[in-house]
């Protein structure tokens, strides 16, 4: 044909050329026709391009338009042809033709997507090395269904959109594209022409590794990675984690250790030497603030723009893998902070993805959150529930992540969180309450306890909503874990106050137990109480520097032994004095300056060490059955006294909390039984940097009646000092 002739299908044609064509295998590759096969090419700068088979050319192509569409009959070409292309330079490429593959999407899989109950949908969306009819190459899919046209652009095309236009999959609004010869390494980004004429370069939201901020290109990965933990993951559906030591250590990987010239430890070294410190500290898990791929490291990751990549300032996602790994092996679980609150407004990430409000709500009052400056995903849309779904089951099956806490819950439940009145709209019923987001939730948690037993979902939720950690079929949220933010704040705002006033604060100390089973909760002294001006938690005590370490011991010590599971932020086991930042490591060298850091830090090991032996610790942490208290009520003397019971009430361990910085000798305390009970934690040892006051290592209960119970023991409280007792 002629390049001055019209084609049969002229449409077609222009709408190619123009970047709009919906369906490009319908017009590109190899057709066949009852005169022949025809094979069609697009390759704009070519000057002359030939089908080969094998070693034959067995079919020439002629220019049919100005801007490099190329077509040629012939009696017959096999499908498994490929392309010789010529260019002005005189340089010639043999390549596979991507518009003779069939669609790696299938109908099953749209139908899900649009359903919103496609688990994995990470295994189809995005990018995948894979093997099609024998040829290796790289399979591309995204979601835009409001776009006019969706191409792959890449370093392996010039970033030149008119090389590689996508198909539509139809009302999904899944498009997709097979491209041979593009393997791992490879940059991309899609191309996406809206419905109002303008292109927008986007990441693509399923990439598994992207380049490393402030660079934002998507790159093919495929996984090499030989996990090694399989005796941790059967351990880990057999083991039930609410009758199971839990304590958790806070980590910002960025800011926790630095190398020596102030960068970062990389994946797998931060995890060899994280799993050596966690397990000679006793903690049993590792909690990692979010560790997706976020662009402004001042978010300290709390404002994603890559969910399904882990960040790439600490290494590849195989390196996220062997740190995990690593981990595991050391007996360590692994904690993700995972945030499907909101996200960032980067323009190249998911804000208005294709031209539209996508990901998040059209409505402002809906779609944006004011403290934050983010935006809020649409949890009424099928197609995002099923992304945030699909993410949190990528991080455990893909990642081997033991739990997710996620954050900012209360900002999904309340429509009208930190909105003024007329800011918000109310839901169907006219309440505040945000019911899509609920019922996401509800979702989110069948979905993972029932696939995943052992894994551990918790929620960061900051109001008095009730059941957020009760099954979802006695009408609760279905997560497996609260933080208990209300025992934090009382906590520390009665260990702020200096000892004198403390009786007047009695209450802060003991109203937690007011509601400790009505949730399973976690006590957490999080990374949220040592920054923004609120100074460290040594610095939050008060006194001379020995009360204030005296005073942090103690509030450790009555944490380990309070119900709940328990987790601490890097550097508060060493008494750092500097509020965290996450420009810089935290101070190691404090150690080296006096047994006060180092006690504190020794003592945060012994009671790790004594938790994990103690069942009565752990075993009823969320049953009112494993707590008795011996005396809430002696606020005069700042003094407060319990006892926990294992599973079988035959274990017992005795906490008294003397939060003066008066000696009590003599102070008796009533006990659950008689015998002996040996002292397994004082606080003021000397080898924690105390005053030594204590008992010897052990008290004997007499059959003298004290505090309503049949037993007592004279005992030395220390100053400012916490003791266990064992019996």
């Amino acid at each position: 044909m002629s390049t001055g002739a019209r084609h049969p299908q002229q449409e077609q044609l222009e709408r190619l050329v123009r970047g709009e064509l919906h369906d490009p295998h319908g017009f590109l590759g190899r057709h066949e026709t009852p005169a022949g096969v025809i094979v069609r090419a697009y390759r704009p700068d070519a000057t002359a391009i030939n089908v080969v088979a094998g070693d034959s050319v067995v079919a020439k192509l002629e220019r049919i338009h100005p801007a490099g569409v190329f077509e040629g009959a012939a009696a017959d070409v096999p499908t498994s042809y490929r392309l010789e292309v010529a260019y002005p330079d005189g340089q010639t490429f043999v390549l596979h033709d991507p518009y003779r593959f069939p669609p790696t999407v299938g109908e099953l899989d749209t139908y899900l997507a649009a359903e919103g109950k496609h688990r994995r949908l990470y295994e189809k969306l995005g990018a995948h090395v894979r093997a099609i009819a024998g040829v290796a190459g790289t399979s591309f899919a995204v979601w835009a269904p409001n776009a006019r046209a969706v191409r792959v652009v890449g370093d392996f095309n010039s970033w030149d959109g008119r090389l590689h236009p996508m198909r539509s999959m139809g009302p999904s609004g899944i498009w997709e594209l097979f491209l041979p010869d593009v393997g791992p390494g490879a940059l991309y980004k899609f191309e996406i022409l809206t419905q109002h004429g303008t292109l927008r370069i986007k990441t693509d939201p399923y990439a598994f590794q992207t380049e490393a901020p402030p660079a934002n290109a998507s790159i093919v990965h495929a996984p090499r990675h030989r996990w090694g933990d399989q005796e941790w993951l059967q351990r880990r559906t057999e083991q039930d984690p609410y009758t199971s030591p839990v304590s958790v250590y806070e980590v910002h990987l960025g800011s926790w250790r630095r190398t020596p010239d102030g960068g970062f430890l990389g994946y797998r070294d931060a995890g060899r030497l994280l799993a050596d410190y966690c397990r000679d500290m006793g903690f049993t898990h590792v909690e990692f603030l979010p560790l997706a791929e976020h662009p402004f490291g001042g978010s300290w990751g709390y404002q994603v723009s890559h969910y399904y990549a882990p960040t790439a300032r600490f290494g590849t996602p195989d390196d996220f893998r062997a740190m995990v790994d690593t981990l595991h092996q050391a007996g360590l679980g692994v904690i993700m902070d995972w945030v499907p609150a909101h996200f960032p407004r980067d323009d190249w990430a998911l804000a208005r993805f294709d031209g539209t409000a996508l990901y998040e709500h059209e409505d402002p009052r809906k779609g944006e959150h004011p403290d934050w400056g983010t935006l809020v995903f649409n949890f009424g849309r099928n197609e995002v529930r099923n992304f945030l779904i699909s993410n949190a089951l990528y991080w455990i099956e893909e990642m081997h992540i033991d739990g997710l806490r996620v954050d900012a819950v209360a900002s999904m439940l309340y429509l009208d969180y930190s909105r003024p009145e007329g800011a918000w709209t109310p839901n169907v019923f006219g309440g505040n309450e945000n019911l899509e987001a609920i019922e996401f939730l509800k979702e989110l948690n069948e979905v993972v306890h029932a696939d995943h037993p052992g894994v551990m979902m918790i929620a960061e939720e900051s109001t008095a909503w009730p059941g957020v950690s009760r099954p979802t079929y006695l009408g609760g949220l279905g997560f497996g874990f609260k933080w208990n933010m209300g025992w934090m704040h009382d906590t520390l705002l009665y260990f702020s106050k200096d000892p004198i006033y403390r009786r007047y604060h009695h209450n802060n100390l003991t109203f937690s137990l007011v509601y400790a089973f009505t949730e399973n909760f976690i006590l957490p002294l999080s990374h949220d109480e040592v920054v923004h001006g609120k100074g460290s938690l040594i610095g939050k005590m008060p006194g001379d520097d020995w009360q204030r370490f005296a005073n942090l011991r103690a509030l450790f010590a009555y944490m380990w032994a309070h119900p709940g599971k328990q987790m601490l932020f890097m550097g508060g086991e060493i008494g750092q004095w500097a509020e965290w930042s996450h420009d810089r490591s935290i101070d190691w060298h404090l150690l080296d300056q006096g047994l006060l850091h180092r006690g504190v830090q020794r003592l945060v090991a012994d009671l790790n060490r004594v938790y994990a032996g103690e069942p009565a610790l752990y075993e009823r942490d969320f049953s009112p059955d494993g707590f008795r208290w011996i005396d809430a009520n002696d606020a005069d003397n700042n003094v407060v006294s319990f006892y926990r019971l294992d599973a079988s009430g035959e274990r017992v361990l005795v906490c008294v909390a003397n939060l003066s910085p008066v000696v009590r000798e003599g102070f008796r305390l009533g006990l659950p039984r008689g015998g002996t009970f040996r002292e397994v934690i004082n606080t003021d040892a000397e080898d924690y940097g105390g005053s030594g006051v204590g008992n010897l290592g052990r008290v004997e209960a007499e059959p003298i009646p004290w505090h309503g119970l049949g037993h007592s023991a004279l005992v030395r409280l220390p100053p400012l000092g916490v003791v266990w007792l064992a019996g």
